[in-house]
């Protein structure tokens, strides 16, 4: 497994250090998807993007969740709901290593990016599946078919 090799295992946003779920290969989090709240989470400019989704994903769900009013039972709502605290960390990280960028020259940025473009493209073609829950498409539906007949007065 990728995570045992590496003394770390696939996290959404970074890799995770937590050696019981390194040695479970990713699948003993009991805060699974929570990585950003675990003094196992270590994150890089390499995963700047990823933040950023993730950011603007809690944001958009929280959005969604707070315009929900009919149908949803509130303790429904404020599990579903991301936490303040994650997105106020979230932002902090993204903050942090931005202004580590706003820091280098010229050429120290084009070596990172240059840098976390081969680390990128290395992790797009070494994806690990990380368990998460997916809506199976349905099978298309059969074609309705109407037959239309016509009948003549006389």
């Amino acid at each position: 497994m990728p995570g045992t090799r590496s003394g770390k295992s696939p996290c959404h946003t970074a890799p995770a250090a937590s050696p019981s779920n390194v040695q479970a290969g990713g699948g003993a989090c009991p805060f699974r998807f929570r990585c950003a709240g675990c003094d196992h989470f270590r994150t890089n400019v390499a995963f700047l993007p990823d933040l950023q989704a993730y950011l603007q994903d809690l944001l958009r769900t929280r959005e969604r969740l707070a315009a929900t009013i009919d149908g949803v039972d509130e303790w429904a709502r404020a599990d579903a709901t991301p936490a303040e605290e994650e997105i106020v960390r979230i932002r902090r990280l993204i903050t942090r290593i931005k202004g580590d960028i706003a820091e280098l020259d010229d050429g120290q940025r084009a070596q990172i990016d240059d840098a976390v473009a081969v680390v990128r493209r290395h992790r797009a073609a070494h994806a690990v599946p990380l368990g998460m829950p997916a809506v199976q498409a349905a099978a298309p539906a059969p074609p309705v078919t109407i037959a239309i007949t016509s009948e003549a007065t006389a």
